[in-house]
């Protein structure tokens, strides 16, 4: 398994929502590109921002929330997992969940204040 730089209980619970929505590292071209914006010239002179693209469904992803390329892979990892899972689970998927959780709580507030 790849080093991200994360723990050990965060690195399981990645492989195993990597199962659980059917992603393998063998379906998955991943690349490296120069990232932009803040972090100075360590971000102009490194390429840490991960772009994953999942072969099979033809979903892409570009990361570039750390300074760090091995975050980068992680985050992009989770995110690759949690379209996989909207896509697969549609109104089930955690995501929309709660997307639905904050709807109601916000219809609930509404009519409070009518």
């Amino acid at each position: 398994m790849i080093n991200f730089g994360i723990t050990e209980r965060k690195r399981q619970e990645l492989q195993r929502r990597m199962g659980d929505c059917h992603l393998f590292e063998k379906d998955i071209e991943e690349k490296f590109v120069r990232s932009g914006g803040a972090g100075g010239q360590k971000v102009n002179k490194s390429s840490t921002c991960v772009q994953l693209k999942h072969i099979p469904s033809g979903l892409a992803v570009k990361v570039q929330k750390s300074r760090s390329q091995g975050l980068n892979r992680y985050y992009a990892r989770r995110q690759m997992c949690e379209l996989l899972e909207n896509k697969l689970l549609g109104k089930e998927s955690p995501e929309a969940k709660k997307t639905a959780k904050i709807r109601k709580q916000k219809d609930r507030r509404k009519r409070r204040a009518e």
